[in-house]
């Protein structure tokens, strides 16, 4: 009877075990479908909503600099004064050379007064004054570029430019054809002395290389580096009026220039140069009366949207 029992339990319970055995094998399997439904979700980010950027670039988010180039080690013969009208909102760059021996009269001082000498005695404040009076045209924006600062601006264009070399000096040969300038090889072509068209012919070509350079870059590295370039290069900078706040106020313009404005593949510039009017008697450069006039009008002139 015993026996009889045992065994009678024993039928009963394997077919049980194996119903519940194989229960956990459904319910297991849907738990671990369900987990990995939801695991996977989880590590599959949601697309981010698209953002609408709302960039508003306006004629007032123009400006002008002078830039003076005043180094000790190249001494003051070879003091370097260039002009940048910024136009943001028309994706352009003017670059005016200024002789360092151009002339004009000065109603304050009563005199002829040479703009080199201008700087000597008044600062970057003279300069400015004088250039505002050959042009007819008020600004206030200034910076002083030593080597050092000087190299940090080639620096962040690239380091280089090619440019029609045409003087002989260290090992390059002056026959007009394009060649490699580094940083220190365009400081020294700049302020070669002995230019065939003096002081007129060096302005211009600090204007034109300085074109050659700004649009052979990058324009969305550029615009991606200029705020943090921008803090180094200021810290290096010695004489300035373009402070912090200055800065802020048009460097979402100046980002939305370079971003738009700029593609070396496809030809695209926004950089360009413009040889000032007048007459080079040999000892100083007499800029024309209508200097102002003879400016491409998109630049001075009245904004037109």
């Amino acid at each position: 009877m015993s026996e009889h029992k045992k065994k009678k339990t024993g039928s009963i319970a394997i077919p049980f075990l194996v119903t519940i055995f194989i229960g956990l094998i459904l319910v297991g399997s849907a738990a671990f479908f369900i987990y990995q439904k939801v695991r996977v979700k989880e590590k599959t980010p949601s697309k981010p909503s698209p953002r609408s950027v709302d960039i508003s670039v306006s004629p007032e988010d123009s400006h002008t600099v002078l830039f003076i180039y005043d180094d000790p080690e190249t001494g003051k013969a070879s003091t370097t004064f260039l002009l940048m009208r910024s136009v943001p909102y028309k994706k352009e760059i003017l670059f005016i050379g200024i002789p360092s021996n151009a002339i004009c009269y000065s109603e304050t001082e009563k005199a002829q007064v040479v703009l080199k000498e201008a700087y000597e005695r008044g600062g970057a404040p003279a300069a400015v004054s004088f250039v505002e009076q050959i042009l007819d045209f008020k600004f206030e924006h200034y910076m002083v570029l030593n080597k050092s600062s000087f190299m940090s601006i080639c620096d962040f264009f690239g380091g280089s430019v090619d440019y029609p070399v045409d003087i002989d000096f260290n090992t390059f040969t002056g026959d007009g054809s394009i060649q490699k300038l580094g940083s220190a090889d365009i400081i020294k072509y700049l302020t070669y002395s002995k230019f065939s068209g003096g002081e007129a012919d060096r302005a211009f070509k600090t204007a034109s290389l300085m074109c050659e350079m700004v649009n052979g870059t990058s324009g969305a590295y550029i615009a991606e580096n200029i705020d943090t370039k921008f803090s180094q290069i200021s810290s290096s900078v010695s004489i300035s009026n373009i402070t912090d706040k200055l800065y802020n106020k048009y460097s979402g313009a100046v980002k939305y220039m370079f971003t738009f404005g700029i593609d070396p593949e496809l030809g695209k510039s926004i950089a360009f140069p413009w040889k000032m009017d007048g007459t080079n008697d040999g000892k100083y450069f007499i800029p024309s009366t209508n200097v102002r006039e003879n400016i491409p009008e998109e630049y001075f002139g009245e904004p037109k949207e």
